[in-house]
């Protein structure tokens, strides 16, 4: 039986550690394969030892394959424990809790000490409160009564894996491979009653995941189903996971690829697809690299190698626990092997002043930031692509739905919504807007800087609350002026100018690629955003070139009507002197005339 008292000493963090540590021992088993295939008897070796050898070989894969199957399924039992015993604790917590919030104790034994009465009652009230306190009691006795049985029940599955492995009787997954026996029967059947979500949308997603059992979930953790790591509505933490595991097989798949173009000679169009499949092999070797960075740990919550190039979202810190977070999306010419790492750095800065900001002005909170390329960017060899070119929106567009949805996933996965900051640079400005045009976001603040444009010119549109809108422009960047998209965001009414200048909060930034650069007014103001503390931002206007000429319309129409006026009295008077000036060229011509006559 499991008393309270053992309750109180489980620790869930011990079991993550033992799940992380047996995922280690079994990759380190199923990379084992090549090996024991080399170990295979040769071709052409025949007789006594040969058969001695054969079998031996079959035998040592026989049991590598059942201690395979064995780590697999322990580890699936103690990702369901960790869970359990997380939900317990929480529950026990709460009803501790609510004991000492009425004067009662719970002991060790899960009994209910009433250790301080209520004193002084008047007479009168005296029955209510008694009957009130035996409500308050029996309450927490019921609680408690199932506290334990859950408590229960969690020690028994984990004991009957347990017990399984150390009897051997736990039977290894069809196929061949040592990968193939850690997918037990018990494995799959737990994931084929998990199934999928109805319908691919974030809400649908999370409503599914939230419905699985912690055994459900612990299984489609440990086969890991590509498809599920770039489900918008999935936790940050689940998809992370997923991803890592999937980064190892896609890898291969590419490299495959590359290797049967190689085969029999390359034509050109194989040399572009081979080019193709080397930059997205670079692009997975800067998401190992990235995602390895630790203080804090980076969650990668888009993985995806289809297209022409691969798309990736990073995070900076704990999107699940996080009070703030921000998504930044970054424009032309981006992508994840020529990017993410620099991007990633930026969000790291962002994230540390963020959180110096909040304890700066005596606040608390947890931030997490993302990197999200999780679009094809336009890149300069696409300006002549009509459906992809930088001077179009098609784009921005079609990643604006995208982003839509991992706006929505965020807010969707999690059981209390984040302060959600959309931040957009350059055509990843437009791509955002787009993106707030869909509405139904969550996004409580958004910032825009060095914009070409956001796809409308009524803030209205992007379904932002009012007054969290913001935009930034630098001196001497051009792209903020071209008001290619839905007209110039600087006369854009609703949106907040945030300075860019030198202050007291840091230096000027100028051009179009520096905002985020630490220890500027730019990048301060986008942390004091992201950290929900906006009134702390230093406000301000930059006028471009375009923005200039822009403020002068009635002065340049006042100019234009003195010039004009000015033209119509030179053209009179050109006129008249040009009349006089003929009649005396003709006078002087006939005086000529008659001196040589």
């Amino acid at each position: 039986m499991v008393s309270l008292a053992d309750v109180r000493r489980w620790k869930p963090e011990g079991l993550d550690a033992v799940h992380r540590e047996l995922g280690k021992r079994r990759d380190d088993l199923i990379s084992l394969q090549d090996e024991l295939d080399g170990a295979k008897n040769p071709d052409g070796w025949t007789g006594k030892a040969a058969d001695s050898a054969a079998q031996q070989h079959t035998k040592l894969l026989a049991d590598m394959r059942t201690l395979v199957a064995e780590v697999a399924t322990v580890r699936v039992a103690v990702a369901a424990a960790a869970d359990d015993v997380t939900k317990i604790k929480q529950q026990l917590t709460q009803a501790e809790h609510e004991a000492r919030a009425h004067g009662f104790q719970i002991t060790e034994e899960g009994g209910i000490k009433d250790v301080n009465p209520p004193k002084d009652v008047p007479e009168d009230q005296l029955e209510a409160v008694k009957q009130k306190r035996i409500q308050v009691r029996d309450k927490l006795v019921d609680t408690i009564e199932k506290i334990l049985d859950e408590a229960e029940r969690t020690d028994a599955e984990l004991a009957k894996a347990l017990t399984a492995a150390n009897q051997d009787t736990i039977q290894p997954g069809k196929g061949g491979t040592l990968a193939d026996a850690a997918n037990t029967t018990q494995i799959q059947a737990l994931v084929a009653s998990a199934g999928k979500p109805k319908e691919n949308t974030p809400k649908a997603n999370a409503e599914w995941w939230k419905s699985l059992s912690d055994e459900q979930r612990a299984a489609l953790l440990e086969t890991a189903p590509g498809w599920l790591g770039n489900r918008d509505g999935i936790p940050a933490e689940v998809r992370d996971q997923i991803n890592r595991a999937n980064i190892d097989d896609e890898r291969a798949k590419l490299t495959e690829q590359k290797q049967q173009l190689r085969e029999g000679g390359v034509t050109d169009d194989e040399k572009d697809k081979i080019e193709e499949i080397d930059a997205k092999l670079r692009s997975i070797d800067t998401i190992e690299k990235t995602i390895a960075r630790e203080n804090p740990p980076r969650q990668l919550m888009l993985f995806d190698t289809s297209g022409e190039r691969v798309k990736a979202a990073v995070a900076v810190g704990n999107v699940d626990t996080a009070d703030h977070v921000s998504v930044f999306t970054p424009g032309f010419t981006t992508t994840v092997d020529g990017s993410l790492e620099n991007y990633d750095d930026k969000m790291q800065e962002l994230v540390t002043e963020s959180e110096q900001e909040l304890r700066r002005h005596g606040k608390h909170g947890e931030v997490a930031a993302v990197t999200w390329i999780g679009y094809e960017a336009p890149q300069w060899d696409e300006l002549a692509e009509d459906d992809h070119s930088v001077l179009g929106a098609d784009a921005a567009e079609k990643g604006g739905a995208k982003l839509n949805d991992f706006y929505k996933g965020i807010n969707e996965s999690r059981d209390t919504d984040p302060h959600l900051t959309a931040i957009g640079h350059s055509y990843g400005s437009t791509t955002t807007g787009y993106a707030l045009q869909k509405g139904d976001h969550g996004v409580d603040d958004a910032i825009i800087y060095g914009s070409p444009g956001v796809g409308t010119n009524d803030i209205e549109d992007l379904h932002v609350p009012e007054g969290h809108a913001y935009r930034l422009e630098a001196k001497n960047d051009a792209v903020a002026d071209l008001a290619r998209f839905g007209g110039d965001p600087s006369h854009m009414e609703g949106f907040k100018d945030l300075s860019t200048a030198k202050s007291k909060e840091g230096a000027e930034v100028t051009g179009h690629s520096d905002y985020l650069n630490p220890d500027t007014t730019s990048q301060h103001n986008m942390a004091v955003v992201v950290a929900g503390i906006p009134e702390q931002a230093v406000t301000g206007k930059t006028d471009g070139v375009g923005d200039v000429l822009s403020y002068l319309p009635h002065q340049t129409q006042e100019l234009g009507s003195k010039v004009h006026d000015w033209g119509a009295g030179a053209v009179d008077k050109a006129k008249d002197f040009g009349s006089d000036a003929v009649d005396k060229v003709k006078e002087t011509g006939s005086r000529i005339k008659d001196l040589f006559s």
